[in-house]
């Protein structure tokens, strides 16, 4: 399986100039803890990803040091060397980019480098959860078609 097919086609995303108290309520509302910070792209029709921000950002680089948050942007805080996936990597590569990286989440692009999602492990773990119980459900089958022909 590719990442296109697995990853959440909607991101929560930022622009590096808005305020980091906008963001962070964009994030309490949104109920996620990881925005991907976008510039728009040079086709004019999507967004690159430039930086991420997580609520461990904002912990450990604004409260922390005791920094007014209002005197912030999203692009001062942001990573700015986020690492991205391809729609059509493999969900293993992915994997091993995110190991690899100590990171949990992965903004998803196209071959223009455009956003098109984000891919958490999150995601990886419900799909093969899902894929866990269809061979449970497989086998369960197995053993009452059997125990049907055999009464």
């Amino acid at each position: 399986m590719n990442v296109g097919k697995l990853c959440r086609p909607r991101a929560v995303t930022a622009q590096p100039g808005e305020d980091l108290t906008v963001v962070a309520r964009r994030m309490r509302e949104e109920h996620v803890g990881y925005v991907i910070v976008v510039e728009p792209s040079a086709s004019g029709s999507g967004a690159r990803p430039i930086g991420v921000l997580t609520d461990r950002d904002l912990v450990m680089e604004v409260l922390a040091q005791e920094v007014d948050p209002r005197a912030l942007t999203a692009g001062d805080v942001m990573n700015t060397q986020p690492i991205t996936v391809g729609e059509t990597d493999s969900v293993r590569s992915a994997l091993q980019t995110m190991h690899r990286s100590g990171v949990r989440r992965l903004p998803v692009v196209d071959s223009r480098g455009e956003l098109t999602g984000v891919l958490s492990l999150d995601d990886v773990i419900d799909n093969l959860a899902s894929e866990i119980q269809e061979v449970a459900g497989a086998i369960r089958n197995e053993q009452h078609i059997e125990g049907v022909l055999r009464a």
